[in-house]
């Protein structure tokens, strides 16, 4: 995982509420298990005609949103089935984080498990990333992890949660079972001692 920590970046808008991750990212695509090509079939449904052509109104489409890292999605964002392939998908789509007033609780663990930064905000925050983002798309905000702060345009700054785990995890660029593998000296002095106190204890003459 890449680390996360200062960056600023464009925002694209998605002003829907109850995004879901089947609407993210389509069943049929759950069958894969590398998460490469995954950016181009997210949103597909949304994006593409049935015949495969883009629809031109859709905002990944747009040329002046292609370079956002940023997506404002509506409220209740990443509803629905429990699927890692929906970070993984709108990271593939080139997106660090995503802001909104409410995120689906399976779907703000998977993206924090997997490097994208789910950042919740409140609503008057939230329409003026929205407004912001519609009338201009090269308007940049700034994410600050390490702080846990977003600085608008205005250069007001905004704090957003974040559990501790999470953000050591996510500033360091470290999943889960790499968090673990950087204990492994800590966890073989345990097991040595821990063998050893279990053999002083069985040993009559000792004991």
């Amino acid at each position: 995982m890449e680390p996360i920590k200062t960056f600023s970046a464009t925002m694209a808008p998605l002003p829907v509420n109850d995004t879901d991750t089947d609407q993210i990212i389509p069943a049929r695509y759950l069958k894969v298990t590398d998460k490469n090509g995954l950016g181009e079939a997210c949103f597909f449904d949304w994006r593409y005609e049935s015949d495969g052509s883009p629809k031109p109104n859709f905002v990944l489409n747009k040329p002046e949103y292609k370079d956002a890292g940023v997506l404002v999605g509506g409220h209740n964002f990443g509803c629905g089935s429990s699927r890692e392939h929906a970070p993984w998908a709108l990271m593939g789509a080139g997106f660090k984080a995503i802001i909104s007033t409410d995120f689906a609780d399976i779907f703000r663990n998977n993206s924090l498990k997997n490097g994208l930064l789910p950042i919740e905000v409140d609503e008057q925050t939230h329409h003026q990333l929205m407004s912001l983002a519609e009338e201009d798309p090269n308007t940049f905000v700034q994410i600050d992890l390490e702080n846990q702060q977003v600085t608008l345009p205005d250069g007001r700054n905004v704090s957003f949660p974040i559990d501790e785990f999470s953000k050591y995890c996510l500033l360091n660029g470290v999943d889960q079972l790499g968090y673990l593998l950087n204990l492994e000296g800590e966890v073989v002095k345990f097991e040595e001692a821990h063998i050893h106190y279990v053999d002083t204890k069985s040993d009559p003459v000792r004991g």
